[in-house]
């Protein structure tokens, strides 16, 4: 029995039923040997973690576009927080960590620079529109290395529904599906405490009260009741009482940060720049890198412009619409 074999088996020796075993994965888009060492999921992580789709993610906004501080999080850092929470949710409810780890790493791959102001610039010009969601998912299954990653099943469900209007058929997708917004609502607000976009006091009191005054109280407090009202469940949730105080939140946010406040004041120059280099690459498909014959000029501009980091859409609009000085 080889290292991979023992860890399927203590899988199934110490997980929950419902949980998801590595050798009962529904499988890769394309048939490959099994690694001596680790398991399908564990696998699929590592494939992620490497992959040039996540380095990038360092250099894509999350909610403030070019923050000069060094402590704002970006794209990346809200990657790795999200799958810390699902890690140990999921290690508490007995479920696959690895599955959580390699959706949690994921999810967020196809998401455009500047963020959700770069979505909604791709949805409005790009036919059928664009859900960083299903860009995370195409990313693994075709964009990265010109024939995606190869990821199992379980993983890529994961990623297509950790938002959006369908519940992810795993647990663990279910658990990285709140976790992100565990995530992104407790990390948005202490960034935007440290820029000064609100203050503690604007905070609504009754959800306070309930989740914790600090940061890490209101985790805790969300992660706890996570497993609480989950444990040896056939779905994933919170209490009613902790999801309203988390629904509250997240209203505050959006009503405080995410729309009209001075965090996003220079959303609309972000829109513009990549609206304009979209119909420049539709219009130019011969300076696109990627096959775009292969899947047209729009969509391969809108995966180019996609991939691309908040830094490297600036650099390429300046060098195709500022004009350069004579060099003498």
């Amino acid at each position: 029995m080889n290292l991979r074999q023992q860890s399927e088996k203590w899988e199934h020796q110490h997980l929950f039923s419902l949980a998801a075993f590595s050798d009962q994965s529904k499988g890769r888009q394309r048939e490959e040997e099994p690694c001596l060492v680790r398991t399908t999921f564990q696998r699929d992580r590592d494939r992620v973690i490497h992959a040039k789709a996540f380095r990038r993610l360092k250099h894509k906004t999350q909610v403030f576009i070019a923050p000069e501080g060094d402590h704002f999080r970006t794209r990346l850092t809200h990657t790795l927080e999200v799958s810390q929470i699902a890690r140990t949710i999921t290690r508490a409810l007995r479920l696959n960590e690895d599955l959580a780890e390699a959706i949690g790493v994921g999810h967020d791959l196809g998401h455009t620079p500047f963020g959700h102001a770069g979505e909604e610039a791709l949805n409005q010009v790009f036919p059928g529109g664009f859900r960083h969601n299903q860009q995370s998912l195409r990313v693994v299954e075709e964009l990265e290395q010109g024939n995606g990653l190869n990821l199992t099943w379980e993983v890529r469900d994961g990623i297509l529904k950790h938002t959006g209007p369908l519940l992810p058929e795993t647990l663990e997708g279910q658990v990285v599906r709140i976790a992100d917004r565990i995530a992104y609502i407790n990390h948005d607000i202490d960034d935007a405490l440290r820029a000064g976009v609100i203050q503690e006091e604007q905070f609504p009191k009754n959800c306070l009260e309930v989740l914790g005054k600090h940061h890490r109280q209101r985790i805790n407090k969300m992660v706890i009741d996570m497993i609480e009202n989950s444990w040896e469940k056939d779905i994933i949730s919170m209490s009613d009482t902790v999801w309203e105080a988390t629904d509250k939140l997240r209203d505050f946010l959006f009503a405080n940060v995410y729309i009209g406040s001075e965090a996003k004041k220079e959303e609309q120059k972000a829109k513009r720049l990549l609206q304009d280099l979209y119909y420049y690459y539709v219009e130019h498909p011969e300076y696109l890198p990627l096959d775009w014959e292969k899947y047209g000029a729009e969509r391969a501009s809108c995966d180019y412009i996609a991939g691309m980091t908040d830094r490297f859409v600036i650099h390429q609009y300046q060098e195709i619409f500022v004009p350069q000085g004579y060099q003498l």
